[in-house]
């Protein structure tokens, strides 16, 4: 069989991917397996690995476009042009999908009690190089979207709040698994007592009593949602590298779990520049 995708097939995987993450988002229960069944007929009795590699193309696609990602369906980049014209020209048409994403970002959160803290940490994500970085065959020019629904929930303040709050009982959790109940007491909230502005949002400690400084970024969605940070953020991670943590949380609303961004912000991720203050002096 051929590797290479028509556009009528493209534009049959697209339309379902994007019907499931309609559903998704709006809390209502699928079957991808079902999905995929039905699909296969379409798309000339693909196999399930391109298929499903296929719906990872499309979740990168998606986080460039500002959207979350269907959970399972990690993002793969290195995928074909008319790919980005067919997501793009798709999502023109689904005022559901608009609603059910913009509901899902704005949605207030609550910090969960009785968490199983022994699970939450896992691996962080190994950075990839960019697109660009690997000398495409064409470069990507983010088209017009209605809007960025990742921005919209890094302005959530209900489900930071959440985060933080979720992160303050980890520490204390973390601190006492040690046999350090003195310093667990001393865990702070700054962003809460002494203001938003000091670059990182909770003072813990080592096991050591030196301080760990820790910024919480969180997400309902996975694991590779993009997040995003301040010019002071990323400035104090690299004044303060020894001492500074950025802790990721993710499916927050389903099970949180979080890793650790140890030290200056650019080491592991990827920045680019998303907005610029206009002045005139």
């Amino acid at each position: 069989m051929s590797t290479h995708w028509s556009n009528e097939e493209v534009e049959a995987i697209v339309a379902d991917h994007l019907q499931m993450l309609t559903l998704e988002l709006a809390g209502q229960s699928y079957s991808k397996a079902e999905h995929r069944r039905r699909l296969q007929g379409k798309l000339n009795q693909r196999p399930e690995a391109s298929i499903e590699f296929k719906h990872c193309n499309i979740s990168a696609v998606l986080i460039q476009l500002g959207f979350p990602y269907i959970r399972g369906y990690k993002p793969r980049s290195n995928y074909q042009a008319m790919l980005v014209d067919v997501v793009t020209g798709q999502l023109q048409q689904r005022s559901l999908l608009d609603q059910a994403a913009l509901a899902a970002v704005q949605q207030p959160a609550v910090t969960p009690l009785g968490a199983d803290f022994a699970h939450t940490v896992t691996q962080a994500p190994v950075r990839q190089l960019k697109v660009a970085e690997v000398q495409p065959e064409w470069q990507w020019n983010k088209p017009g979207i209605k809007r960025d629904y990742l921005e919209r929930e890094a302005q959530n303040q209900s489900l930071g709040l959440a985060g933080e709050e979720f992160v303050l009982q980890f520490e204390h959790w973390r601190l006492n698994a040690i046999g350090q109940c003195a310093l667990a007491d001393r865990v702070e909230h700054v962003a809460q007592s002494k203001g938003d502005g000091l670059g990182y949002d909770v003072l813990s400690f080592e096991p050591d009593g030196r301080e760990r400084f820790i910024e919480v970024k969180t997400t309902a969605f996975g694991k590779d949602t993009p997040f995003f940070v301040s010019k002071n953020e990323l400035s104090f991670s690299r004044t303060a590298a020894q001492q500074f943590h950025l802790y990721r949380l993710f499916e927050f609303r389903k099970q949180p779990r979080l890793f650790d961004l140890a030290g200056e912000i650019s080491n592991h991720c990827l920045l680019d520049p998303v907005s610029y203050r206009a002045s005139f002096s």
